[in-house]
């Protein structure tokens, strides 16, 4: 039973994960030899200073290079396939926002994005570019320091005790990056968005993500309760292996490609 064979001639939903852009230089999480990674927690970032000193210097450091990387062969297919009617939505657990700069329309970013900043405070979203350009001033010269390049865009630093941290310019709170921490709830408002593409959909393909969290994985058991056809294209195994009615340990543009090859 090859791909075609589970979708035919349906629309399909797609949920894709940090294997989707490993094709534009961004690291994953849990790929085939990736190393173990101890990310920021959300409940860390707001309960100490040292905390948000080290997510900060090591995100600055990291923005250049993550803000750099483009669209990979992946995200312009998708990006075609919705221009050709083929996809009834898209949902991506990545935060870096390069579905949209493929020219994808209506993604919902489950995660949040990484060019976007929030005040914990008064909740106003800025521009991480206009951040950038703050923190290069308070910490001249920070960002040519070297490290191992993390997939949240971050690098990881053995020191960052003196790292300067801006505030909001608005009231003076702690800015984040606009992306869900772990440990931290995905928006109420763009789960709910999310499952009303899952009642909609006709088939669900799930690209380049491991399952591991519930913030996706939740999608695809919504998926099987309708009994909607699954396809799962991933790198290894994933938490949703027994969910799907088809899984193909395989790249994710390869399969792409082959599928627009046949038609789609």
């Amino acid at each position: 039973m090859g791909v075609l064979d589970v979708l035919g001639d349906r629309r399909w939903l797609v949920l894709t994960g940090a294997g989707v852009s490993t094709d534009s230089g961004i690291p994953d999480y849990r790929g085939p030899g990736s190393p173990v990674r101890t990310p920021m927690t959300y409940q860390e970032f707001v309960r100490t200073p040292a905390g948000r000193q080290r997510y900060w210097a090591r995100a600055h450091v990291g923005w250049s290079r993550m803000w750099q990387a483009e669209p990979n062969a992946t995200h312009r297919l998708l990006a075609s396939l919705q221009d050709r009617g083929h996809l009834s939505g898209l949902i991506t657990q990545n935060v870096d926002g390069l579905h949209e700069r493929a020219g994808h329309r209506d993604v919902i970013d489950l995660h949040g994005r990484l060019d976007r900043v929030i005040c914990l405070a008064c909740h106003e979203v800025t521009s991480r570019s206009e951040l950038h350009d703050r923190l290069a001033a308070l910490n001249p010269g920070y960002e040519a320091r070297v490290g191992e390049h993390a997939p949240d865009g971050d690098v990881v630093l053995a020191e960052t005790d003196d790292f300067r941290v801006a505030q909001c310019r608005r009231c003076g709170g702690n800015l984040k990056p606009d992306v869900v921490f772990f440990g931290e709830n995905v928006p109420k408002e763009r789960v709910e968005r999310s499952y009303a593409l899952v009642a909609e959909a006709e088939a669900l393909v799930v690209l380049g993500s491991s399952l591991q969290v519930m913030s996706g994985l939740r999608f695809v058991k919504a998926a099987r309760r309708r009994e909607l056809p699954i396809v799962i294209v991933n790198r290894g195994t994933t938490r949703g292996d027994d969910l799907a009615t088809l899984k193909l340990d395989a790249g994710c543009a390869e399969t792409l490609s082959a599928l627009c090859t046949s038609g789609h």
